[in-house]
């Protein structure tokens, strides 16, 4: 494992040695989050690298990051734990000389069953807990980042059941009883707004808005993960999308799909951004035919976004 973050900025050159280029606003909430070891709440649009900070808190840190999905339904055992039955029935028949001799003698059904619940914690211990990703983060022996992506989609159930979690760092399995944390993960959460979390848990967190990048952030960011892109094209790639951006559409397009868009651009063999190349690729970057559609009038101005 890392050391902690020392500060501010520290964070930031961290992040940045990952691949991670963060703002300002970004690199203060890796540092808070990591020293006060409190939970982030992360929210913005779609694609803007809410999970991709996750990853780069944990590599910054040298921590195992464990990712738990969030979606319509999911409840607390598949958050938590669940009991390996096949392995315990394996059990049972590679001891049933042992169960019957346990047996031998009982006097009554009562007694028998007395005898083989005695021996419940044989069967119920943690030889056989299959961890989930909530219990497989506080129960590790080595420190880790618990990323639960997309808290929104969980119904407000589970989202309850997750406010214990973080704030007492530890979980009850009923059978074994209380299981705190070996090591205090620390806890992303993202949202991408789906509905309305509730105020109790973002008193629990800090909260960082992360929206599409400004204009030489997301240069920035295509030069870094893209650095033989040429220099005319990325600048006006991210000017495109940029204006993109401010049009009315169904799913404005994110950060991943600018960086797929010019490595298309540079397989087709362009060093600049011309209105044909871009009525030929915007499906590319635009994932919704009404969007395609609407931009298409726009390519010469998407073409000269630059200049603009």
């Amino acid at each position: 494992m890392s050391a902690p973050f020392l500060s501010v900025d520290d964070a930031g050159r961290r992040l940045e040695a990952v691949g991670y280029l963060p703002s300002r606003p970004i690199s203060t909430s890796a540092f808070l989050m990591d020293r006060l070891e409190k939970p982030v709440l992360i929210e913005g649009p779609a694609g803007v690298g809410k999970t991709e900070f996750s990853r780069a808190i944990a590599q910054a840190l040298g921590r195992e990051l464990i990712r738990l999905q969030c979606y319509e339904g999911l409840d607390e055992a598949k958050a938590l734990y669940e009991w390996e039955y096949a392995k315990q029935l394996l059990y049972t028949q590679l001891l049933k000389d042992r169960i019957g001799e346990l047996m031998t003698g009982a006097g009554s059904v009562k007694e028998a069953a007395d005898r083989v619940a005695a021996s419940d914690a044989v069967f119920f211990s943690e030889r056989f807990l299959l961890p989930r990703p909530v219990l497989k983060a506080l129960l590790s022996e080595a420190p880790t980042v618990l990323l639960v992506d997309e808290i929104d989609k969980a119904d407000p159930e589970f989202e309850a059941f997750l406010l214990e979690v973080l704030a007492e760092n530890a979980v009850t399995v009923p059978e074994l009883g209380t299981v705190k944390a070996r090591h205090v993960p620390r806890v992303v959460l993202t949202s991408n707004n789906a509905r309305e979390l509730s105020d109790a848990l973002k008193r629990r967190c800090l909260h960082l808005y992360i929206d599409y990048p400004t204009k030489e952030r997301e240069l920035a960011i295509v030069r870094g993960r893209l650095p033989q892109v040429p220099e005319k094209l990325a600048q006006q790639v991210v000017a495109a999308v940029s204006r993109l951006r401010g049009m009315e559409l169904k799913k404005a397009p994110s950060i991943s799909e600018t960086l797929d868009w010019v490595q298309a651009l540079v397989l087709l063999n362009a060093d600049t951004l011309s209105p044909d190349l871009v009525a030929q690729t915007l499906n590319l970057v635009l994932k919704h035919e009404a969007d395609v559609e609407k931009a298409k009038p726009q390519v010469h101005a998407l073409a000269a976004a630059d200049r603009g």
